[in-house]
C-alpha cells in the first residue's frame, strides 16, 4: 500500500526546515514510496522522549548522545555491529550494496604505531551536512538531536551520502523483505544509524549500547548531554574527549575518549 504524503512535524529543528523552500514542496509529490508495515520515522519524531508518558514531542531540552571509550573497545569485537544488524533487520553482509549502520574501524598512530579500535556510525551532528543538502527535507534532525530520514519523501538523490564526512549513510539498492515493524526501510532510499530511536522513545538504550554492556565491555555510554547530572555529561566533564573531524564544527552527538 502507499502512504499519504507527509510534511515535517513541528518538532523538527526549525533552522533545518527553513533551509529548503520550494524544492521541498515540489518533491513532495514523489513521496509514494512503499514501505513495510510499521510506524514511520516522521511519526517517531513526534514520540515521547525517553522516560516520557505521553507523545508530547521530542524536546530540545534533551540532546541524546554517546560517549565511546576506545580503551575499552577491543580489536576484533563486533558485538555492537551484530546487535545493530539484528535490531534493525540489516543483512550484515560485506557487499558494497549492503547497508551498514555501524562499523568497526582500526586506526593507527603513524608516529608511535599505536593501534586502536572504535565503532563508527552516524555522528548525529548538531549541524548535520546531510540535512543541509537534502532537497526535500527527508533528512531531518529531531529537536532532541537525533538525525533521521523520512523514507516517504526521500527521492534517492544520495546527496546526503556524498555530504556525510563520516561515510555513515547507506543506500538501499535491493527490494527488502522481513523488515522489522519498528524500523521502516525502503528500496531507493538513504538510511543510517537512528540511535535506535524506537527503543529510545520507549525508555530503552540503543541496541549497540546494551550489547556492549551485556558483554561486559562498557565501552559505549548513552545519555542526555544537556543534563549536567547525567552520567554521560559527568564523564564528558571529567575526561578529555574528542569529536571525529572536530575541525568541521559540526558539534557531533557522538564523542570519543582515548583517540
Amino acid at each position: 500500500m502507499k502512504h499519504e504524503n507527509t510534511t515535517l512535524p513541528n518538532e523538527v529543528d526549525d533552522s533545518a526546515s527553513r533551509r529548503r523552500g520550494f524544492l521541498a514542496v515540489a518533491a513532495i509529490g514523489l513521496a509514494g514510496i512503499v514501505l513495510a508495515p510499521g510506524v514511520r520515522l516522521i511519526e517517531i519524531a513526534q514520540a515521547a522522549p525517553l522516560g516520557g508518558t505521553t507523545a508530547t514531542g521530542a524536546s530540545s531540552k534533551v540532546r541524546w548522545g554517546m560517549l565511546i571509550d576506545s580503551g575499552k573497545c577491543t580489536s576484533g569485537c563486533t558485538d555492537c555491529v551484530t546487535a545493530c544488524n539484528t535490531e534493525n533487520g540489516l543483512s550484515g553482509g560485506t557487499l558494497p550494496t549492503d547497508s551498514q549502520w555501524i562499523r568497526k574501524l582500526e586506526i593507527k598512530e603513524v608516529r608511535t604505531g599505536r593501534t586502536q579500535s572504535l565503532p563508527m556510525m552516524c555522528q548525529h551532528c548538531a549541524e548535520p551536512p546531510c540535512v543541509d543538502v537534502c532537497p526535500t527535507g527527508a533528512s531531518f534532525k529531531r529537536a532532541d538531536g537525533i538525525v533521521l530520514v523520512d523514507k516517504h519523501i526521500c527521492i534517492g538523490c544520495r546527496y546526503c551520502i556524498m555530504a556525510c564526512p563520516y561515510k555513515a549513510r547507506s543506500f538501499v539498492h535491493q527490494p527488502l523483505t522481513h523488515q522489522k515493524p519498528d524500523v521502516p526501510r525502503g528500496m531507493g532510499t538513504a538510511e543510517a544509524c537512528t540511535l535506535c530511536v524506537h527503543r529510545v522513545d520507549r525508555g530503552e538504550q540503543p541496541a549497540c549500547v546494551s550489547a556492549c554492556s551485556d558483554a561486559g565491555h562498557g565501552a559505549i555510554l548513552f545519555g542526555n548531554l544537556n543534563d549536567p547530572e547525567s552520567e554521560i555529561s559527568k564523564r564528558v566533564a571529567s575526561y578529555p574527549s574528542r569529536q571525529i573531524r572536530e575541525n568541521l564544527n559540526l558539534n557531533t552527538g557522538v564523542r570519543y575518549i582515548g583517540i
